[in-house]
């Protein structure tokens, strides 16, 4: 076997759950979400949102599905987009090695943060 079909052979197969509660008007009103090998929790957690982008290189197009329950106020809708930004911001970097677009998407992440007030304004 090469090392290129060494790093690709599947020893272990770990399963993400998500489990969407809808209300009478086909809202999310609960989200809930549980990961086999999540090392600080290992039931079920509830969160007020989500965001999950699939790629899909047959087609090389993105499928995102993207919820937040009817409890979601908007400034944690601010937060949330803030932190998912920047996390967005810091992938890239890590998976391109761009500098130059990885710094001009964190100005960006921080002009967000200023503007929702989650960041104090740059003087």
């Amino acid at each position: 076997m090469s090392k290129d079909e060494h790093k690709d052979k599947i020893v272990k197969t770990s399963n993400i759950r998500i489990s969407i509660g809808l209300n009478e008007e086909k809202m999310p009103a609960r989200i809930n979400w549980q990961a086999e090998d999540n090392p600080t929790h290992q039931g079920v957690q509830e969160c007020k949102a989500m965001l999950l982008s699939l790629f899909d290189a047959d087609h090389q197009e993105t499928l995102i599905i993207d919820l937040w329950t009817t409890e979601m106020q908007v400034n944690e809708m601010d937060r949330f987009v803030y932190q998912s930004l920047r996390g967005i911001a810091e992938t890239y970097f890590r998976a391109t090695n761009n500098k130059d677009l990885a710094s001009d998407m964190q100005q960006f992440v921080r002009y967000f943060g200023e503007q929702t007030e989650i960041l104090p304004k740059e003087k």
